[in-house]
């Protein structure tokens, strides 16, 4: 696909010799997230490719197409933006006559969100946090709800897409469409990158794209809304959970020291038992600044502790490669927390949108 400039984004398509739906999987809409990339990667492979693989064409059904970065100049000057400042997460469906996201918008919305019956964007946390694997969709949208149950694994939120997202433009269009997110910017997560390629394979399993049947967890905790743990004081954090550690009410969860206060620390406390979804890995905070997304837990909390590892964090459905539990092994316990999400979206605490995007939002509505 050609995006009018010297950036050409490559595409692989694979053609089912069935017919079926057309699957869109999409890394890099960020540069700098690398969980996307990695797993497309990962499935454009040998193992997952040719003759007898999950992806032969012989035994598939309709289409799927892989696009490991769509955003390749960012990638290449490992930045979060396209060339111009601008976050094409935030641009869509574009305009025509725009400034170059814009216009690069458009042409991801032609050829690649319409025409698909499916898609799977997959991200990772911006710079200075760190997710753990979950599934982001709005589960008002049937087709989306399917979907983020399709991809099985444990932790689904329940959120709208944000303003000029690929994920709201494609909602738009009644095409189904879920958000992966794992790991952070800029480095690898091993673990995040093996739960989306097995997420993505079940997606295309549940689909009958591909042979073989899906798997699921034992559970799947559906959120509609989450607490911020905060900075109470200024100084350097040091964290003591990781993304998907599991705390019980007064854990201290990290410690605020001050160099020009020698002496003197502040904890911070998980104000009841949970699960850390994203934590900050920004050492430098001030207070009030956000340092922990944390969704409170009041029912089947022995479930999620039945299932963690050695470091307290919870295993997730395909992290350990091979699915962990059946489909037909178990029945799938589903538990809901209930809530908002702060400023309207899961991020937006994390002040996501810098100040520019934003008056460029109303200079562009």
């Amino acid at each position: 696909m050609n995006l009018g400039d010297p950036w050409p984004i490559p595409i692989t398509v694979f053609h089912g010799t069935r017919p079926g739906p057309v699957i869109t999987i999409i890394g890099g809409t960020h540069g700098d997230e690398l969980t996307g990339p990695s797993a497309c990667t990962n499935l454009l492979s040998n193992t997952f490719t040719g003759l007898g693989g999950a992806l032969d064409p012989q035994t598939m059904a309709g289409t799927v197409r892989i696009v490991p970065v769509l955003n390749l100049p960012g990638y290449r000057m490992k930045s979060r933006y396209f060339p111009d400042g601008r976050d094409l997460n935030r641009a869509f469906p574009g305009r025509a006559k725009g400034n170059t996201t814009s216009r690069v918008a458009v042409t991801v919305n032609k050829h690649l969100i319409e025409g698909s019956d499916v898609i799977i964007d997959l991200h990772s946390a911006a710079q200075g946090r760190s997710n753990m694997p979950q599934i982001r969709a709005d589960l008002t949208h049937p087709e989306s709800h399917l979907l983020a149950k399709a991809f099985g694994i444990e932790i689904v939120l329940d959120s709208r897409p944000p303003k000029g997202s690929l994920r709201r433009c494609a909602n738009g269009k009644d095409i189904a469409t879920v958000t992966y997110e794992g790991g952070g910017a800029n480095w690898l997560d091993q673990s995040a990158v093996k739960v989306a390629v097995h997420g993505c394979l079940n997606v295309l399993r549940s689909l009958k794209v591909i042979p073989n049947n899906p798997s699921r967890p034992k559970f799947r905790l559906k959120a509609a809304g989450s607490t911020w743990l905060r900075a109470g004081e200024g100084g350097l954090l040091d964290m003591f959970v990781s993304p998907g550690s599991l705390v019980t009410r007064g854990d201290i969860i990290a410690t605020i020291s001050d160099p020009g206060t020698p002496g003197l620390s502040v904890d911070i406390v998980a104000p009841e038992d949970g699960l850390m979804i994203c934590t900050a890995t920004n050492p430098f905070v001030a207070a009030g600044m956000p340092v922990g997304h944390f969704l409170p837990v009041t029912k089947h909390m022995d479930l999620l502790l039945g299932q963690i590892d050695d470091r307290n964090c919870l295993i997730v459905n395909g992290s350990q490669g091979q699915p962990i539990w059946r489909e037909e092994d178990v029945e799938l316990v589903e538990i809901e927390v209930e809530g908002e999400w702060s400023s309207g979206s899961v991020d937006a605490e994390w002040n996501e949108v810098n100040a520019e995007e934003s008056e460029q939002e109303e200079a562009e509505s």
